[in-house]
């Protein structure tokens, strides 16, 4: 009964200095006042305003009408059931960064295909603004308006997130007026993969974020500005505890291109890379837990230049981790073609260090992935013939067939792929290759050359 009564003390103390310290936080500086953030949200929402969008849509008259069949039915003219341009309306929220200039951030899917974009600030004033310009990769906006007595929020750096932090999203949600949720990070770099051609780092939090809180600000207890409100996941379109806010310091990294270009001049590496997956550790028998594999270097790309091969695995950028494939993406998207980056990798199990040359943009990085039960089963293989183009300079075993059912074809091996190493470990036939293969229980690394350009897979 003592040791029961002991751990009920302490699990009170532990409780109440939780609430004491809680209340400290909350604590307003006036005497008898409430404990809240009302102090601080009063410096804080005057930069955070409301936006109305018009724009144009194509909308049909009827959708019955875009089949032949009834618009000689109804003997209707041909362009009743071509679509016609109406003027929409939307609403959405943006957050002042810079008072003197007048600049305002938002959300690209705010203000895409505006005709007129109008700011209401938290005095009630209307103003009309501008374009700087947007970026649908980050969806990153940027506004400008011509308005004295504005209020900016103060930047923070959002790299010193953790989760568990405490926020706060201020926004217009479905356009009734400004409204303050409360949250904490729920998680960070976050890549729910909402499109293809998005550069996604969200910053995760379960602060409610509804419809028509996108652009506006989320901030941390200081009051200073962390994201900018993005996405929600909601089955029926409502808050259900998942919103995601694009981290300050990718958006301000949008902002200086926006301003000095109108538009972001994206770098690229010129590689295809996948993440490092417990898979490829085990295959590698690598001592690693985060970063991107090169699978495939472009030929005439930066990343060749620089010397980088496939199976290389990218560890950092300029000495900045790298912890995925995604974070490498928006790592080097996010750099000005042109400019010069110190890249740290693994190879054969050493570090090294390459200096490249960022190029611009002009293609997505793709994935390798692969799915199945045995590495190389469906899988046909033989010598290369003398006849073949790659006799003589490359040593490996050619691919003859390959089941479109089999691990390998998911994995991305193709017929008339010339595979030179599993794991690592050179094979010259195809005894050898399989040989290699067996002694393997997990996923299988292949090196493999195919129209002269080196890839690196991974059958799982």
């Amino acid at each position: 009964m003592r040791i029961f009564q002991h751990r009920g003390r302490a699990v009170l103390m532990i409780a109440a200095l939780f609430i004491a310290d809680t209340s400290a936080i909350l604590a307003q500086d006036a005497p008898g006042s409430r404990p809240g953030l009302a102090d601080m949200l009063e410096e804080v929402t005057p930069a955070v305003v409301n936006i109305a969008v018009k724009g144009q849509a194509a909308v049909p008259n009827n959708p019955l009408l875009n089949d032949p069949f009834f618009r000689r039915f109804f003997n209707a003219p041909e362009s009743q059931g071509t679509p016609q341009m109406r003027e929409t309306q939307s609403v959405g929220s943006g957050v002042i960064i810079d008072a003197e200039k007048g600049y305002i951030l938002s959300n690209h899917h705010v203000v895409d295909a505006a005709t007129e974009i109008t700011v209401i600030l938290q005095d009630k004033r209307l103003v009309q603004a501008s374009l700087v310009g947007s970026d649908a990769g980050t969806d990153i906006a940027l506004l400008q308006v011509d308005a004295d007595n504005l209020q900016a929020l103060t930047v923070s750096d959002s790299d010193t997130l953790r989760v568990g932090d405490l926020v706060m999203a201020i926004g217009n949600p479905f356009g009734i007026g400004q409204t303050v949720t409360t949250g904490i990070v729920s998680a960070l770099r976050v890549s729910p993969r909402m499109s293809a051609e998005a550069y996604e780092d969200f910053i995760q939090t379960d602060a409610s974020i509804n419809p028509g809180n996108s652009g506006g600000a989320l901030v941390d207890y200081n009051g200073e500005l962390i994201g900018i409100n993005s996405a929600i996941i909601a089955p029926a379109g409502g808050n259900v505890g998942i919103g995601f806010a694009v981290p300050i310091n990718m958006a301000m990294a949008v902002v200086d291109q926006l301003i000095e270009f109108g538009d972001v001049k994206r770098g690229m590496l010129g590689v295809s890379i996948t993440d490092l997956t417990p898979d490829v550790v085990e295959a590698l028998q690598l001592d690693l837990q985060q970063g991107a594999v090169v699978s495939t270097v472009a030929p005439g790309s930066a990343a060749e230049q620089a010397g980088l091969e496939a199976g290389d695995i990218i560890v950092a950028v300029n000495e900045v981790q790298i912890t995925g494939m995604s974070h490498l993406r928006n790592t080097i998207g996010l750099l000005r073609a042109g400019t010069q980056v110190d890249i740290s990798l693994v190879r054969d199990g050493e570090r090294r260090t390459v200096s490249a040359l960022i190029g611009e943009s002009t293609e997505v990085p793709t994935v390798v992935s692969g799915a199945g039960s045995s590495a190389l089963e469906g899988v046909d293989l033989t010598s290369i013939p003398s006849s073949h183009p790659a006799s003589g300079r490359v040593t490996g075993v050619l691919v003859s067939n390959v089941d479109q059912s089999s691990r390998a074809f998911a994995a991305g091996l193709r017929v008339n792929d010339i595979i030179t190493a599993v794991n690592r470990r050179p094979v010259s036939s195809a005894g050898d290759l399989q040989q290699l293969v067996q002694e393997q229980s997990g996923a299988v690394a292949l090196n493999v050359v195919r129209d002269n350009q080196s890839m690196f897979l991974i059958v799982r």
